[in-house]
């Protein structure tokens, strides 16, 4: 299957109204990959059908389109340093300010497929048993609903299970479910997943106390990153900690945040004004 020239303007379009991601021309031959892959499964018989049905305002054509071009790159542990400062220091220092009102929230945005959540509730549990005393939220969110749905299953690949998660963990929080791997249902049940476009307005409830917004600002321009940093620092508690991918930053994106060193990791917190 092609994508002609009028398809990929239309599609880069779309992709930027709806999710301020922009794909430039060079990019036609990840738009046409991803659109034949959807064709595939929806029956389609060409990409240019894809793309008629979403100018015609056919029903949901637009987010499949959208949806299939997101990028959902993610594995367990991703990266691990993060999940090192919130063990070695950030997670005791929140538990200590919070210890008369006993509750934690955590926000994961553009959690994908679930792995970033799921490390999360399997950090608290291994290294933090207090918790199980304590009202505990992992809020989940990312634009896709269909990544959503294979999220709230909690069932991996041998695969995917074997990218970054510690070998010890797996027959502690799984159970084999044929050729797959699902979560148990402590773990499950720790998780909030819910749907919401960065872009779009959105309110947390509670308020959280960290917030991983990683590897997802580097989808957009320098305006919508300072829109997001920005709306994010209103919501986070003020002593609460921001977590961003390895290539990002708010240095010279967004004002009043600060930068903290944790060993081989960074994160970030609100400035606060001498």
């Amino acid at each position: 299957m092609e994508v002609t020239p009028q398809d990929a303007q239309f599609v880069r379009d779309l992709v930027l109204r709806q999710a301020a991601i922009r794909l430039d021309g060079e990019k036609d031959y990840f738009i046409q990959m991803r659109l034949a892959q959807l064709a595939d499964v929806s029956g389609a018989s060409s990409i240019g059908e894809l793309v008629n049905d979403a100018r015609r305002g056919a029903p949901g054509a637009e987010v499949r389109i959208v949806e299939a071009l997101a990028t959902h790159e993610t594995y367990f542990f991703r990266d691990l340093h993060p999940f090192e400062a919130l063990r070695k220091e950030v997670i005791s220092r929140l538990m200590k300010a919070r210890e008369s009102s006993r509750q934690l929230t955590i926000w994961c945005a553009a959690c994908s497929s679930g792995q970033e959540p799921y490390s999360l509730a399997m950090l608290l549990r291994e290294h933090f048993p207090a918790l199980s005393q304590w009202k505990v939220c992992i809020l989940a969110t990312d634009m896709s609903e269909q990544i959503l749905s294979k999220a709230r299953e909690g069932v991996f690949t041998q695969m995917e299970v074997n990218r970054g998660l510690p070998a010890a963990y797996l027959p502690r929080y799984f159970e084999r479910t044929g050729l797959n791997w699902k979560l148990r249902s402590g773990i499950r049940d720790m998780i909030e997943f819910r749907r919401v476009n960065l872009i779009d307005a959105w309110q947390m409830v509670p308020t959280p106390d960290v917030v991983m917004l990683r590897n997802v600002l580097i989808y957009f321009d320098l305006p919508t990153k300072r829109r997001i940093l920005d709306r994010v620092r209103q919501q986070i508690a003020a002593d609460g900690a921001l977590f961003l991918g390895a290539a990002e930053t708010t240095l010279n994106v967004a004002e009043g945040w600060e930068r903290v060193a944790n060993d081989k990791q960074t994160y970030y917190k609100i400035k606060v004004n001498p």
